[in-house]
C-alpha cells in the first residue's frame, strides 16, 4: 500500500528535471500519473528528456501512467488537458505546477515577448489549471495542489544584489507571485479539506535547464542537491505523510528534517523567512 494509492496526480513540466523525478516518485507510491509537457519525442527540445520517456520508466517500474503533451502557455491547451486527464484517468486529486520557461536577461533588455510567455507558463497556468481542478476536488472533499517555486522568490536580504548573473529579476518575480497566489488560495479552500503549498530546493538541482544556464559555478558546488529530495519533499506535501501540512513556502531539505525524514541542511542554506528590504531616508 502506498501513500498516494488510488490518486491521480497530475505533473506538468515532467519530460526531465524535477517534474520527471516526481512523476516517478508519486508513481512508485500507487498514484497514476498524468504525465504532461511539451516534449513528446526526442530531438523536440534542445535538452534530453520527453514524457513518452518518464511514463516508460514508470511502467518498467511496475507504476502507471500516461502521457498528456500540452502547451501551457496556451489557453486552450490548458482546458483541453484537463478535459483529457478528467476522460482518461478521472478527476485529477493531485495537481503539481512544475512547467516553466525561463530566460535570464537584465530587465533593459527583457523582450516582452519572452516576459509574457514566463508569466503565462508560470504564473497563469498555474492559477488557471487550479481553477479547472478545484470544483471536482472541492465536491470530493479533499486534493491537493503543490506549485513549484524557488529560492529567487525571496527578497534580497540587502541590495544591491546581482541575482542569476544580474539577470534573475524576472524569474524572481514570476516565482514570488507564484508563492502569493499559493498561500492566498491555501486560505481560500483550506476548510474544503484542500491543501496548497509551494516547494523549493534547499540548493541547487542539476537539471538539464540549470546545467544549460550555467548556474552551478565552483562556488555553489556544495549545494547541489539531488532530484530525489524534491520528490521526497513533495511527496510529503500531497500526502499528508506525516501530518498534512498546507499554506507552506517550503524548502526541500528543511521541509524533511522538519518532518523527520531527513537531515538538515547547512546553516547558511536555511531560508527563514521572506527579508524586509528597509530603505533609510
Amino acid at each position: 500500500m502506498g501513500s498516494l494509492d488510488g490518486k491521480v496526480a497530475l505533473v506538468t513540466g515532467a519530460s526531465r528535471g524535477i517534474g520527471a523525478e516526481i512523476a516517478r516518485r508519486f508513481a512508485a507510491e500507487g498514484a497514476v500519473v498524468a504525465v504532461s509537457a511539451r516534449t513528446t519525442e526526442a530531438g523536440q527540445s534542445r535538452f534530453e528528456g520527453t514524457i513518452n520517456e518518464t511514463v516508460a520508466a514508470i511502467i518498467d517500474a511496475g507504476g502507471s501512467a500516461v502521457a498528456f503533451p500540452a502547451d501551457l502557455g496556451r489557453g486552450e491547451h490548458r482546458h483541453r488537458l484537463i478535459d483529457a486527464v478528467r476522460t482518461e484517468l478521472g478527476p485529477v486529486d493531485i495537481l503539481v505546477n512544475n512547467a516553466a520557461v525561463t530566460y535570464f536577461t537584465p530587465v533593459l533588455d527583457f523582450a516582452e515577448k519572452h516576459f509574457r510567455l514566463m508569466f503565462e507558463v508560470q504564473v497563469r497556468a498555474p492559477f488557471e489549471l487550479s481553477q479547472l481542478v478545484l470544483p471536482s476536488m472541492i465536491e470530493r472533499g479533499g486534493g491537493s495542489i503543490l506549485n513549484i517555486s524557488s529560492k529567487a522568490g525571496v527578497h534580497p536580504a540587502e541590495p544591491p544584489a546581482h541575482g542569476i548573473g544580474g539577470a534573475g529579476t524576472v524569474y524572481g518575480m514570476v516565482k514570488a507571485a507564484l508563492e502569493r497566489f499559493t498561500t492566498g488560495l491555501a486560505s481560500e479552500v483550506d476548510a474544503r479539506g484542500i491543501t496548497v503549498n509551494a516547494l523549493s530546493p534547499t540548493g541547487i538541482v542539476p537539471t538539464p535547464g540549470v546545467v544549460h544556464h550555467q548556474l552551478i559555478t565552483e562556488a555553489r558546488r556544495d549545494d547541489v542537491e539531488p532530484e530525489s529530495v524534491m520528490a521526497a519533499a513533495a511527496l510529503a506535501l500531497v500526502s499528508g505523510v506525516p501530518r498534512r501540512l498546507t499554506s507552506r513556502i517550503a524548502y526541500s531539505q528543511q521541509l524533511l528534517a522538519e518532518l523527520g525524514l531527513g537531515p538538515a541542511p547547512r546553516p547558511d542554506q536555511t531560508v527563514s523567512a521572506h527579508p524586509r528590504i528597509t530603505i533609510e531616508d
